[in-house]
């Protein structure tokens, strides 16, 4: 029996992938993205502990809604790469029942440690934090290079992509490197879309009942003027942009 660690679970997710999804929060993750609205799910041995059978015998109640929808079961968090037996074992259960997966990652992974895992995921929902390598140290406490690797990667085998950049103005709004960014994401074949996420301040309460210093409370989300000026530069490479 394969265990893992959970912070909570999401029945009818409609943002993290196509369709009415069953969203599964990892708990664990190596980054400490400034804008993170999930500090709770940061160290991996918080949580719940379940077993890859409970999750897949709860998944079932939900198979009629999900595959009308085109809909599936998504990994988010935390980053569930860290818990890859877990997510290798219930993905192999879920594609026996053909019911679509998708991880929602960082892509700070060994891609050796996750060919397995890849082999059954369907969707990657792939977050850039930022193309710049020093300023993603800055936000991240990592470097992005593993990020680019795995995305390559993810493109050379032809495993469907979305890539998700989150908009922090004067953090990742500047317009030069959106165009690297864009840049980027062009030079790869697998992309399905790219989702331009808009910085919000809706996970700020955690980090006061956590007693966790937040770092960003001066800024404020962009302006919709920014962020259409921003998915402009995909439109311009021909990039499903939303």
């Amino acid at each position: 029996m394969v265990m893992g660690k959970i912070h909570s679970i999401e029945t009818c997710g409609t943002v993290d992938g196509p369709g009415v999804r069953y969203v599964v929060f990892m708990q664990g993750c190596l980054l400490r993205c400034a804008y993170c609205h999930n500090p709770d799910t940061w160290h991996l041995n918080d949580g719940k502990e379940v077993s890859t059978d409970e999750i897949f015998n709860d998944v079932k109640r939900y198979i009629p809604y999900m595959k009308a929808s085109g809909g599936g079961v998504t990994l988010t968090g935390g980053e569930p790469t860290l818990q890859v037996e877990f997510c290798t074992d219930l993905f192999k259960k879920l594609k026996a029942e053909n019911i679509h997966t998708a991880i929602d990652t960082s892509g700070f992974v060994d891609i050796e440690k996750v060919e397995e895992l890849v082999k059954y995921t369907d969707l990657f929902l792939l977050d850039i934090k930022h193309i710049d390598d020093d300023e993603h140290k800055k936000l991240t406490g990592v470097s992005n290079r593993k990020t680019l690797k795995f995305a390559k990667y993810l493109s050379d085998i032809d495993k469907k992509v979305w890539i998700r950049h989150v908009i922090v103005p004067g953090i990742t709004d500047d317009m030069e490197e959106i165009k690297k960014l864009a840049d980027f994401v062009s030079s790869l074949k697998n992309i399905d879309r790219v989702e331009i996420l808009p910085y919000h301040k809706m996970g700020v309460y955690k980090y006061e009942a956590l007693g966790i210093p937040y770092s960003l409370k001066e800024i404020n989300p962009p302006d919709t003027s920014k962020i259409e000026e921003i998915k402009e530069e995909f439109r311009k490479r021909d990039i499903k942009v939303v």
